[in-house]
């Protein structure tokens, strides 16, 4: 398989993105895409000074859509160019005209891979790609909750003071303000967390992971390490054809939106969308409230 990779938008993350694959040996080629030309080309340079020390070689190069043609995978990477939105959803606006404007220039090409979102509002924009691209659903994804699902996990192993390697389940829905955890499916090596904690400390957990990244984005005027690590490592299964199962924003045929739930990601993109089949009846509930907040707002993009 091709292992040419592109990545449009060479900001804080999409420069991540694009170091994390450099120094991973993530993939043969990267393509690095902005509307500021000349911060590609130095980012790419940098990178290029990198390859002496790196444990395999990376053609890094910067340019125009054209060399996007026959990438295996596209990273949509573009930011607002103001960062501190607490709520994800007011970035909507300008990310999504952004986002419309690019599509059919890159699909003109004759692109045929897979799309993987990571700018925010993640879902809503996820969405307006499939859209705008015309390309199978299994073809785009976003990073979805697979960032918040990395926090819950930290959080957890702090509190616990175990790896957080050894946290398994998942946050669902929106990446945003109405994402939840499924506290139904969360295990602490082999104790369920229902059984661990109480209800008031399952509800400050939730509100530390959902409120996690705007602390960072406080402390520091940006978020890039964990949403950057996730997208690699997306781009590395991909690739690998590896069929991991991670928390993604995939295409949820009955809420007719997409939004963050555990899939079998592989070569072709989206290989299976899992069952929510362990989730109780309140979490059934939010999740279609998170759902219908992502589906109003992508109804506004295209309201006129």
């Amino acid at each position: 398989m091709q292992q040419k990779v592109g990545i449009i938008g060479c900001g804080h993350v999409g420069s991540d993105v694009a170091f994390s694959l450099v120094t991973q040996g993530i993939c043969s080629e990267l393509v690095l895409v902005d509307q500021n030309t000349e911060k590609a080309s130095s980012e790419a340079m940098e990178l290029r000074d990198m390859l002496s020390a790196t444990r395999s070689y990376t053609n890094v190069v910067s340019g125009g859509y054209e060399l996007l043609h026959d990438a295996a995978v596209i990273v949509m990477a573009i930011g607002p160019t103001t960062l501190l939105e607490k709520d994800r959803m007011e970035e909507l606006k300008e990310t999504s005209e952004a986002v419309r404007s690019i599509i059919p220039k890159v699909m003109q090409t004759g692109f045929n891979g897979i799309f993987i979102n990571i700018t925010n509002p993640c879902d809503v924009i996820t969405q307006i790609i499939a859209k705008e691209s015309e390309l199978p659903n299994r073809q785009v994804f976003g990073t979805g909750t697979s960032l918040d699902t990395m926090r819950m996990r930290s959080a957890l192993g702090e509190h616990f003071q175990v790896s957080p390697k050894s946290i398994s389940g998942y946050v669902l829905g929106e990446h945003g303000e109405s994402q939840f955890i499924a506290w139904s499916g969360v295990e602490v090596g082999t104790k369920r967390a229902l059984e661990l904690l109480s209800a008031e400390e399952q509800v400050e957990f939730k509100e530390t992971v959902r409120a996690r990244g705007w602390n960072i984005l406080m402390g520091k005027g940006w978020t890039s390490f964990g949403i950057a690590t996730a997208a690699a490592r997306l781009v590395a299964i991909v690739l690998d054809d590896a069929r991991e199962v991670l928390p993604v924003s995939v295409y949820d045929e009955n809420e007719e939106v997409y939004a963050g739930r555990p899939a079998v990601i592989g070569r072709n993109g989206v290989c299976q969308i899992l069952p929510l089949e362990q989730l109780t009846i309140e979490e059934e509930k939010r999740y279609q409230e998170s759902c219908a907040v992502i589906r109003q707002a992508f109804s506004n993009v295209y309201a006129k």
